[in-house]
């Protein structure tokens, strides 16, 4: 029987798509080999398959179910360790420092000027890499980072695609979606009391995905926030359940939460449009949305998606491992301090790629 690793590297030597992935604590991998290397395109929400939906600028792409042959394996539990390292694995690029330092900086003035409310901007980091080993990778994805939804997508007309995602974009089982609004970002040892500017960053996040949903719903269900640890970062985030009305809208609902707050800014179209115009690079599929669209292998219901926010994510090309990283940006924002909070959470990937 052809284990996952070795029908990875039989799709790639045959250039043909796969996925792989392992949901948050699930002690499996479910991989998704599509038998072509056609690019199928998320033209309608009754597809069934892995999508990989861009942050605005790409491809709508998916992995058809019915295309593909499906390989699920439990966990090893002798996992590969990886050292989570807190100090510099690559010297910062004073330039690049000064650049996105100052991208903040304009950012806050927009805000302060009254335009938005909040804007969340990135930048991409470039790591030397001799070779790439999926299975090495994804093992010490599935050791340090059990608590996130871990990937590797493969497309030979998109690339390769690794990351271990702490966020929940929306789920769906039957009539009832759940969603979490995640925001603020700390380092792991620093216990101390949420700032003002991450409580407010946070709840601008909530408020967004209620105000959005509701027209949707019977019922909404907000929790109160709480701390998540991902890796060596932690987080402000809710849980929001509701109940919908019709089946039939998760197009609408998709369509008016994508981008969040948390990748994007309030309000959407406006910081979208700031992005665009002053990020000068192209996210592609950092900050979109990726995962199980109307089926599920660990679920007997019938109507069912499970998709998340396309974060602490790597693009892996040729000798060159492309690292995405953002953070939200606010009125109380420090610009040194935000550029900090990026490398912190560059991280994740880094420590994958950390022999």
């Amino acid at each position: 029987m052809t284990n996952l690793f070795e029908k990875i590297n039989q799709q790639k030597s045959q250039n043909l798509p796969f996925v792989i992935y392992s949901k948050p604590n699930s002690d499996k991998t479910v991989g998704l080999f599509q038998m072509n290397n056609q690019l199928y395109s998320l033209n309608d929400f009754q597809s069934k398959g892995f999508v990989f939906i861009p942050f605005d600028d790409g491809f709508t792409c998916y992995i058809p179910k019915d295309f593909s042959e499906i390989i699920i394996e439990e966990n090893s539990s002798d996992f590969i360790k990886s050292t989570i390292r807190l100090d510099n694995l690559q010297n910062d690029n004073f330039i690049q420092k000064l650049e996105f330092e100052a991208l903040v900086q304009k950012a806050i003035q927009n805000i302060n000027l009254g335009l938005t409310d909040k804007i969340v901007v990135s930048r991409k980091e470039s790591i030397s890499i001799n070779s790439f080993d999926i299975e090495l990778a994804f093992k010490k994805m599935l050791s340090v980072y059990k608590s996130a939804f871990k990937y590797c997508f493969f497309h030979p007309k998109i690339g390769l695609w690794m990351g271990a995602t702490p966020e929940q974009f929306l789920k769906i089982e039957n009539n009832t979606l759940k969603t979490v609004a995640l925001a603020g970002t700390r380092l792991v040892n620093q216990n101390e009391i949420w700032g003002e500017k991450e409580v407010n960053e946070q709840q601008y996040v909530t408020d967004f995905i209620v105000s959005n949903i509701k027209e949707y719903t019977n019922s909404i269900s907000v929790s109160k926030p709480y701390t998540v640890t991902a890796g060596n970062i932690q987080h402000i985030k809710t849980d929001i359940t509701a109940i919908l009305d019709s089946l039939d809208n998760l197009e609408l609902i998709v369509k008016k939460m994508h981008p969040t707050p948390a990748v994007c800014g309030l309000p959407k179209e406006t910081a979208k449009d700031f992005i665009f115009k002053n990020e000068n690079y192209s996210r592609k599929y950092y900050a979109g949305y990726l995962g199980e669209l109307n089926f599920c292998f660990e679920s007997n219901q019938p109507l069912f998606s499970d998709l998340f926010v396309n974060l602490r994510c790597m693009e892996i090309k040729d000798k060159t491992a492309e690292i995405y990283v953002g953070c939200g940006i606010t009125k109380d924002s420090n610009p040194e301090q935000e550029f900090i909070e990026t490398k912190n959470k560059s991280v994740t990937m880094k420590s994958i790629l950390n022999k």
